[in-house]
């Protein structure tokens, strides 16, 4: 008797890039929900920050032709540290 093959190659998840602002002092509820990202909290500056950040984070994986969820960790700190003027 045969046992079932275990799935050589399972799907991979939906990866999903968080941002979670802690510097807000106004009581304004900032949320902005993207493709690969979801954003809350903030001042307005840290929130317009994260959001372009997330944003052209987006275009690159898009000019790689790629998915966040098939991105090595080295090659997400690259484009993370590019995008948000951080190296």
């Amino acid at each position: 008797m045969e046992l079932p093959r275990q799935n050589q190659n399972p799907k991979k998840g939906k990866a999903l890039l968080v941002g979670v602002g802690l510097d807000n002092k106004d009581g304004h509820k900032r949320i902005t929900k993207g493709d690969n990202f979801y954003l809350a909290g903030g001042s307005e500056e840290t929130h317009e920050h994260m959001a372009e950040t997330a944003i052209k984070f987006n275009e690159k994986l898009k000019a790689k032709g790629k998915r966040l969820e098939d991105v090595s960790k080295d090659e997400f700190i690259d484009i993370i540290s590019e995008v948000s003027g951080k190296t």
